[in-house]
């Protein structure tokens, strides 16, 4: 009887405990202030300092690897020196080469064929044709999935292909999935899918060590271990319209379209991915994995030199932090940055007042309005001062904007799950991929006009006469800036 007692009231206050949490996670303040609370109590972290001088190791050959290993100099050699042929500058797609040869432990991966893929629509019917066609298993790892019509539609194609013997693991975020009830996962539970909570608000139930603001904002999905998919897109509806089709017009923010970037590859680097699903399975503690051929033999796909970057609080320093803060430190040209969530920390800052001051070319695409009214604002604090520097500044209008992508002097690219906020680079597990070469950068270009031809540029003249309100909203925000 006394067991009984003790056990209901332990369950009672683990639940009230739960509802508390959830409660304040559903205002959703930059993603979540729970965590942004508790981290203000616990003592914010410290971004490392980065000295952005990882490109130059000129004494060693760079090594690529593809399908069956490490290639050999000449063969090295031979692809580099068709990446480097389709422009003059090629001295800059020498120094972004190298900047990625001294990233340790990551390998720079030949042979794979990368599609670019913008908003939900295009996205999903990618990434459902390849659920469609899974033969072996299916992994899947989202920050949100929704009970609604784009995550039951998902939820059906992964149930179907569970029935037909294709193993299906699926790991969801506790703070981004907080919206879809508990019948929706049992529902794919039922049906034998393996599902993982990551990192579970309620300390009850956590089974690494609970610690509320580490968060897994990864968009993952491998098919057969042949194909993954990744970017900034989550398993929702609001993503269901195009961003395109009204480009002249500012809709309301209930109503726009979201606008966003993901990509399908398909080649070698598709392991990488892979071995980044089944790190996080393991250190969340998942129930272990049906037996399935998860890192098949992989063939040459395509031609695109690719590198799979995986960062998480449990390392020194973010991987992607680190990266892209030196290639823009690196850039000669030009870098194009299109993101959702801008709350740069004094490294980054410099990093593109720098490059402007020397000369380059930087552009920022920035939301007109946002789903997380602090990020917006403390992200148009930092506006007079980047301005005054030389940085152009765009604001995308009809459409909220929630894509991740940078292009580097026409030869770097990345697409990914990381903001360019203290968030990603110190909370979160995210993961980007890194592009070499400048076929890609001519579509990242093409796609980044696209969105420029939708943009209002900032003008500092102007920006320095807007309201006492907005400078009081960016002041207040500005305080938060490091639990955002």
């Amino acid at each position: 009887m006394h067991f009984h007692r003790m056990n209901h009231g332990t369950s009672r206050r683990a639940e009230l405990f739960s509802r508390l949490i959830r409660s304040i996670v559903r205002c959703r303040i930059a993603g979540c202030l729970a965590a942004g609370l508790l981290a203000a109590l616990a003592g914010c972290g410290t971004l490392p300092t980065i000295v952005p001088d990882m490109e130059l190791r000129p004494h060693r050959p760079v090594q690529l690897e593809g399908a069956f290993g490490p290639l050999t100099s000449r063969q090295s050699k031979a692809i580099l020196d068709r990446l480097k042929s389709g422009g003059e500058e090629t001295s800059i797609f020498d120094r972004h080469l190298a900047l990625q040869q001294g990233i340790p432990g990551i390998p720079l991966v030949v042979g794979n064929k990368v599609v670019l893929l913008q908003d939900g629509p295009a996205t999903f019917q990618a990434m459902l044709t390849a659920i469609r066609d899974a033969k072996d298993h299916i992994n899947m790892e989202t920050y949100t999935i929704e009970d609604d019509e784009v995550g039951n539609r998902f939820a059906d194609a992964l149930i179907e292909k569970q029935a037909q013997g294709v193993q299906v693991n699926l790991i969801y975020d506790s703070v981004g999935a907080i919206n879809a009830p508990k019948a929706f996962f049992k529902r794919l539970t039922d049906s034998g899918i393996r599902v993982l909570e990551f990192n579970p608000i309620n300390p009850l139930t956590a089974k690494k060590g609970w610690n509320v603001n580490h968060r897994d904002h990864r968009k993952l999905l491998i098919v057969d271990g042949q194909s993954a998919f990744l970017g900034g897109i989550n398993i929702s509806s609001v993503y269901s319209g195009g961003s395109y089709a009204q480009r002249s017009s500012v809709r309301p923010e209930a109503t726009a379209p979201w606008r966003d970037t993901h990509m399908q590859v398909d080649g070698p680097v598709v392991a990488e991915f892979q071995k980044l699903f089944l790190a996080t399975w393991e250190k969340q503690k998942g129930e272990p994995l049906a037996p399935r051929n998860y890192l098949p033999q992989l063939s040459n796909q395509g031609k695109e030199v690719v590198r799979a970057i995986g960062s998480s609080p449990d390392e020194p320093y973010s991987l992607i932090y680190a990266t892209l803060l030196s290639a823009i430190s690196s850039a000669v040209t030009s870098v194009n940055l299109t993101n959702a969530y801008f709350v740069p920390d004094p490294q980054l800052l410099a990093a593109l007042k720098d490059a402007a001051q020397r000369g380059v070319d930087v552009k920022l695409i920035l939301p007109s309005y946002s789903d997380s009214w602090m990020v917006f604002h403390v992200g148009r604090s930092f506006y007079e001062e980047l301005l005054g520097a030389g940085v152009k500044i765009y604001e995308r209008r009809g459409a909220l904007l929630h894509a991740k992508t940078a292009l580097i002097d026409g030869v770097w690219s990345t697409i990914g799950s990381t903001n360019l906020d203290w968030r990603s680079f110190l909370h979160n597990d995210e993961v980007n991929a890194v592009i070499l070469g400048q076929d890609f950068g001519a579509q990242m270009q093409a796609m980044f006009e696209t969105d420029l031809a939708s943009s209002n540029p900032i003008v500092l003249e102007q920006w320095e006469q807007r309201s006492i309100s907005l400078r009081l909203k960016e002041l207040a925000a500005r305080l938060w800036q490091r639990a955002l």
